[in-house]
């Protein structure tokens, strides 16, 4: 069912949505708005047919956008059917940092990306460290499967990226931790929505190789603190350069 009442909302300045995606398009928009302030942290959003008018969409995709909002802990539904805006810095889960990374914001931007490397350096090493302590020879064989497909001459970034992630992948397989997993889901998912970007700054990290075997090394000898050292040294390698990319213009998609 369409909604026909012409209603402007006022303060949104929202955008017609075309007739494609329009689930996704009403989520981006709104997200948008949440995480740069322009609804702010308590504020109540327009009702159902209003939305539905304002965007031009039908209130199925409003009701699957607001659903999408509640699971991120975007908004809350309170008593009576009213959706108030939530602080996300204090309800949101690191499932939303892909969504953060897609902003056009360009403060937000700068501060997502920061906040990614920054805990991607922080992760690296802790993640070698317990794979070393955990699993040893059993993880350190699946790394240097990685590490020989990486040693083709004149791999692509492209390929060497999708290996990289093949080698994190199965040393955090190695922790057995799940937290540290779907840490690592996350800022997997995150940094892929810049997938060549990514991959142009972390050039002399993913052509490391030395770095990956002393990983490995370590690894496999079950020596925490020195796999610890060697993921800190490899890791330093891009961080320089991924932070740069938060300083960039970003293309609007």
């Amino acid at each position: 069912m369409i909604c026909y009442e012409m209603r402007i909302v006022e303060g949104l300045a929202l955008e017609r949505i075309p007739r494609r995606s329009l689930t996704e398009a009403v989520f981006d928009q709104l997200v948008a708005r949440i995480v740069s302030g322009r609804l702010a942290p308590g504020q109540a959003l327009p009702p159902e047919r209003l939305l539905c008018a304002e965007l031009g969409v039908s209130r199925t995709a409003v009701r699957e956008a607001m659903s999408r909002l509640a699971q991120l802990r975007l908004v809350a539904v309170r008593h009576g059917g009213e959706t108030r805006v939530l602080d996300f810095r204090t309800t949101g889960g690191l499932d939303l940092l892909p969504h953060l990374m897609r902003q056009q914001e360009p403060s937000l931007s700068a501060e997502v990306m920061r906040a990614g490397v920054e805990m991607r350096a922080a992760l690296a090493p802790e993640l070698a460290r317990a794979a070393a302590l955990r699993s040893g020879s059993a993880t350190a064989s699946a790394l240097r499967a990685v590490i020989a497909r990486m040693e083709a001459d004149g791999a692509p970034l492209a390929e060497l990226q999708q290996a990289s992630l093949a080698f994190w992948q199965a040393v955090v397989d190695g922790t057995g931790n799940l937290a540290y997993q779907l840490s690592f889901n996350t800022l997997r998912d995150a940094f892929l929505g810049m997938r060549e970007a990514v991959a142009a700054a972390q050039q002399a990290e993913l052509r490391d190789l030395a770095g990956y075997r002393a990983i490995a090394r370590a690894i496999e000898e079950g020596d925490g603190d020195a796999a610890a050292r060697a993921a800190r040294a490899h890791i330093a390698l891009g961080i320089a350069n991924l932070t740069q990319l938060s300083r960039k213009p970003r293309r609007k998609s």
